[in-house]
């Protein structure tokens, strides 16, 4: 995959809340990476007194938030406005980002579901890493005075990853992101014990290996796909948790005192079209903290280009 180092951190705003909390975890994140900043709008239709320029200017949400204490506190910084279906619009920014960053919910949305169609289109679509900011109502959430999710009292980021695959984006991202953020790196692993294998519409228990001869198997395998990044970032502390348990479950109880969880997309191709894997899925609408999808080919910038990669 093409260094992606040189293209922006966009950010999907609409004026709610919730985007206004994405809009700040982008700024960090764009001063983390040295990039640059681009906050875009889109209009879910065009109405005849709907006039923008290039930069958004006449653009009433950007108007707004240009004239706002944040927006001057931000870096490098560009607007957009679009028009068009945001489910649609949105994940083709994936190709212009080096990461996207949208809010869990917009202003339209039914308040009690738990992740807005943009959040879930672009998770499964988008062709960088998307970065989606939750509601700090979430259970499980601290919340300080102000209402917002206090941070964890140790920088840490939370990594899921399948022992049995080899998923060189997510750990490559989080490794990356970790040692940005000067935080420790959680790798959490489930898997199933007893193990059931289908010789044909029958399940049976493969008792030939014992689990703790399957789970070494698969701490061997984990290692392996850990080295390569590891080797690339030795400054990030990183502590391996391999359990006979719900994989999900471990990453939403580890965004509790995580500032990012990140997880590899792996999506299921269904005759209706693209869908996310089970563990994005359901770690988008119940992790506390930003969740961040990552493709399976992306790569961050010292992944494209170390010959290891």
């Amino acid at each position: 995959m093409a260094d992606r180092g040189d293209l922006p951190v966009i950010v999907a705003v609409d004026g709610s809340a919730d985007s206004e909390r994405a809009l700040r975890w982008a700024g960090e994140a764009a001063r983390l990476r040295s990039a640059s900043l681009q906050v875009v709008h889109v209009w879910p239709y065009v109405t005849a007194v709907r006039v923008a320029d290039d930069d958004g200017t006449g653009d009433p949400v950007l108007d707004e938030l240009r004239a706002q204490p944040l927006a001057w506190s931000l870096p490098d910084v560009a607007f957009r406005s679009l028009s068009g279906l945001t489910d649609t619009q949105l994940p083709a920014l994936g190709a212009e980002a080096q990461l996207l960053v949208l809010g869990s919910r917009g202003r339209g949305g039914f308040t009690g579901l738990l992740l807005g169609s943009n959040g879930m289109a672009c998770a499964a679509q988008s062709a960088c890493p998307v970065v989606v900011v939750p509601r700090p109502d979430r259970g499980g959430t601290r919340r300080g005075e102000d209402g917002e999710r206090l941070p964890p009292d140790v920088p840490q980021v939370a990594l899921g990853v399948d022992a049995a695959f080899d998923e060189p984006g997510a750990i490559g991202f989080a490794l990356a992101e970790a040692s940005r953020r000067g935080a420790r790196l959680k790798v959490v692993s489930g898997y199933s014990w007893p193990l059931l294998m289908p010789p044909a519409f029958e399940y049976v228990t493969a008792y030939e290996t014992g689990q703790r001869e399957y789970e070494d198997a698969l701490g061997t395998q984990l290692a392996d796909a850990l080295a390569p990044h590891r080797a690339r970032h030795p400054e990030v502390g990183v502590q391996v948790e391999l359990r006979n348990a719900d994989a999900a479950g471990q990453l939403v109880a580890a965004s509790q005192d995580s500032d990012l969880v990140v997880v590899a997309r792996r999506r299921r191709r269904l005759p209706i079209g693209r869908r996310l894997g089970g563990v994005a899925h359901a770690v988008l609408l119940h992790a506390v903290c930003p969740i961040a999808v990552v493709p399976e080919e992306a790569q961050g910038p010292q992944e494209a280009r170390s010959p290891e990669a």
